[in-house]
């Protein structure tokens, strides 16, 4: 498997107005972003596919994780419980 910075997303990430091609192009972000949003662990996602060599799908869910962390999930919101109707019989 190829290894290195110079890999495409089989689908480039749109960020910002900006278009991430190459796990390169990745990176540069991910350098230009605030000490606390860069230090964020889903951006080690990143990293491991450079070095080791895997899918970039994996970076592209670790990049698209760490780009939507404060973003609540619709899915984990929890929906209020319809409310138990009782009937007192006398």
């Amino acid at each position: 498997m190829i290894k290195g910075w110079g890999r495409p997303f089989e689908e480039p990430i749109e960020v910002d107005d900006r278009r991430l091609a190459t796990l390169r192009e990745a990176g540069e972000y991910i350098a230009g972003l605030p000490k606390r949003e860069h230090d964020a662990p889903e951006w080690r996602a990143l990293f491991l596919v450079v070095e080791g060599g895997g899918p970039t799908m994996f970076a592209r869910i670790g990049i698209m994780r760490a780009l939507n962390r404060e973003k609540p999930n619709p899915e984990l919101v929890p929906r209020p419980k319809p409310a138990k109707k009782y009937r007192l019989i006398r």
